[in-house]
């Protein structure tokens, strides 16, 4: 299996923007991809999904905000975070393979109210 390291998080002010990426120790293209949320005190969510075909599926809380989209090239996978809120705050992980496959450490965003 792949190993997975997130990078991109920070702090950003409500209505600013931040692109999280996913680098993968090796080949993702037999992978589907996706980014979960864990938000302070609440279970880890799914947000955004990428097929092997590149079909793209979003919770409806960041539906029209956030874009998953992947660099098979690179073994990369990308989370485009528009509009960001508060509630967008927690940690975000990567995911190759569904729930029993591969996460990553994680990483913080931090939307202050």
């Amino acid at each position: 299996q792949v190993q997975l390291v997130e990078s991109g998080g920070g702090l950003v002010r409500s209505g600013g923007s931040l692109t999280l990426s996913c680098v993968a120790s090796g080949s993702i293209t037999t992978y589907n991809m996706a980014w979960y949320r864990q938000a302070p005190g609440k279970q880890r969510e799914p947000i955004a999904r990428i097929t092997i075909a590149r079909t793209a599926v979003y919770a409806d809380s960041v539906k029209d905000r956030f874009s998953i989209s992947r660099d098979n090239n690179k073994n990369t996978v990308f989370l485009q975070m528009n509009n960001l809120k508060p509630e967008d705050t927690g940690t975000y992980f990567c995911n190759a393979g569904g729930t029993s496959g591969t996460w990553g450490r994680g990483i913080q965003v931090t939307v202050p109210s």
